[in-house]
């Protein structure tokens, strides 16, 4: 079997050390052919610095590394000067640490290619040495990576994020004044800054972020997952005594789904090599960074976090996206913590419909927020979840509630928000974490909730509701049974065999209650 490339995001390594890689160059081979100033956002450990790396080489004109691959006979592989930032690898702790960190690479470049250009401005330095460039060795190729970094890496602090913002901006405007010595530029990110911003100076860059044409530049499809890994699917159907196709709907369940144009379906790849190299179903994508300016930002805005799904947002949202007023469902796309899953053609202006990708995404990003809402140990709060899911198997209501009254004495009296959406919002977290079906079709924004959970010999119907301080909570209680009846909750069991449990939850502050009522099923209707 060839090798996983696991963290390495250069291409001819991957290609000499005979490593697994995806042929993504048809799509490249598109791309070179269809234009010359091009953006693409994805969240991080997407393949976005190894498709660079790609044109890079490319546009180096190495075409003995290609040969095998789609583009090798497809295109006039003439060599081009290439200039290759990275922002992962520049300082901008400060915007004087950022400015300098950019000079610093255009005197390499200066240095490198011998141009002798004279260090005069900022923005001139960078167009004298494009044209220089140009000059001597052809038209100049222009690969930015992470050209976000310096911005997202502060994005809690406005002041140093806006400045960056504008050292960049005109930084960037540089290469529109020098069209005539560029044959191609190409600039990715996580975040897609709306141009007014940052792009005000560059704009003509073509945004593929949500073309259909290059909806798979980068991400494994199930056809590419099953064709380039079998053998490595094959050894984890023997590691795991599970045959291909329960192994297959395995690995979608936990790590496919990602989509910008909510057709063609997509794996992160940093997951995928994971899963195949340790050989064991885990959270390897979300591991990597665990989104704490999310969590806050969340909190401040006190959002509803049962809102995240099925949640309709306009196609504006995203060109307007700014550091002064972030949209929540904007920054949770564009992160990766959301994903498209239908676009409604149908409304004057496009609607896309956002919802989790897959199971490691939403499972663990659930649990940072239970641990950002309650400081409950992170450690704590799975087997916790467990324990409640074996409680009710076992009809132990008393022992669920108890778990449940001990996760809830954990928040902290600052973080306590004697709110319905704030309840709401927990007591979801728990029924996720639980793997509890959660019924969003009946979501309002007074809080409702349907929670299915059902086991071999029972449905649990789930609802609860929420009062101040010194509320009743059997009145709550009730309330919450009559609302199962009342909105037909069981509606989609009339013919199910199995008994069906009303569980009623109601919370009252702090203080917490419940009451049940059992059904007999199918023959109880």
């Amino acid at each position: 079997m060839k090798k996983l490339p696991i963290g390495i995001q250069t291409f001819s390594k991957i290609i000499k050390d005979n490593c697994v890689y995806v042929d993504k160059t048809r799509h490249i081979a598109e791309l070179i052919d269809s234009g010359e100033y091009f953006f693409l956002s994805r969240p991080r450990r997407f393949g976005k610095s190894l498709l660079v790396s790609t044109l890079s080489e490319i546009f180096s004109g190495n075409k003995s590394l290609f040969q095998g691959l789609y583009i090798y006979d497809k295109i006039d592989w003439q060599p081009h000067p290439i200039i290759h930032i990275d922002f992962s690898g520049i300082d901008f702790s400060t915007e004087t640490e950022l400015r300098e960190g950019l000079i610093g690479l255009l005197d390499g470049i200066n240095a490198d290619h011998q141009l002798a250009v004279d260090k005069r401005g900022f923005k001139a330095y960078f167009k004298n040495i494009i044209r220089a460039l140009s000059e001597k060795n052809g038209k100049v190729v222009v690969l930015i990576d992470e050209y976000d970094k310096p911005i997202v890496e502060h994005i809690d602090d406005i002041e140093k994020a806006t400045k960056n913002r504008e050292i960049l901006r005109d930084f960037f405007g540089v290469l529109k004044s020098s069209d005539a010595f560029l044959r191609f530029v190409f600039l990715t990110g996580v975040s897609k800054f709306s141009r007014v911003s940052i792009f005000s100076e560059l704009n003509n860059l073509r945004d593929i972020t949500f073309s259909k044409q290059f909806a798979t530049l980068v991400g494994y499809t199930q056809t590419e997952l099953e064709s380039y890994f079998d053998k490595y699917i094959q050894s984890l159907c023997f590691e795991l005594g599970i045959k291909k196709a329960p192994l297959l709907d395995k690995i979608k369940t936990w790590y496919n789904g990602y989509s910008w144009n909510a057709k063609d379906k997509l794996y992160n790849p940093f997951s995928i090599l994971n899963l195949f190299a340790e050989q064991r179903f885990s959270n390897y994508w979300f591991a990597t960074g665990t989104p704490s300016f999310l969590m806050k930002l969340i909190k401040k805005t006190q959002r509803d976090v049962t809102t995240f799904e099925n949640q309709k947002i306009s196609e504006i949202v995203f060109d307007s996206y700014n550091i002064e007023n972030l949209n929540i469902f904007a920054l949770l796309l564009q992160t990766g913590y959301l994903t498209i899953t239908e676009i409604d053609q149908k409304a004057r202006t496009p609607l896309y419909v956002l919802n989790y990708p897959n199971f490691e995404v939403k499972q663990a990003f659930i649990t940072y927020l239970f641990d950002s809402f309650t400081q409950n140990e992170l450690g704590e709060i799975q087997p916790a979840a467990e324990n409640l899911r074996n409680y009710l198997q076992t009809e132990n209501l008393e022992g669920f509630m108890n778990i449940i009254r001990a996760l809830f004495a954990q928040i902290p009296y600052p973080l306590h928000i004697e709110q319905e959406a704030y309840y709401h919002s927990l007591f979801y977290m728990i029924l996720v974490l639980m793997g509890v079906e959660i019924d969003l079709e009946v979501l309002t924004d007074k809080g409702r909730i349907d929670g299915v959970l059902a086991f071999e010999d029972k449905i649990y119907l789930i609802e609860f509701k929420y009062g101040k301080t010194g509320s009743k909570i059997d009145s709550l209680t009730n309330k919450a049974l009559k609302q199962i009846k009342a909105k037909n909750y069981d509606e989609r069991f009339l013919n199910e065999p199995r008994p069906r449990v009303y569980l009623g939850v109601g919370f009252a502050g702090k203080e917490i209650g419940y009451q049940k009522v059992k059904h007999l099923g199918n023959s109880d209707n």
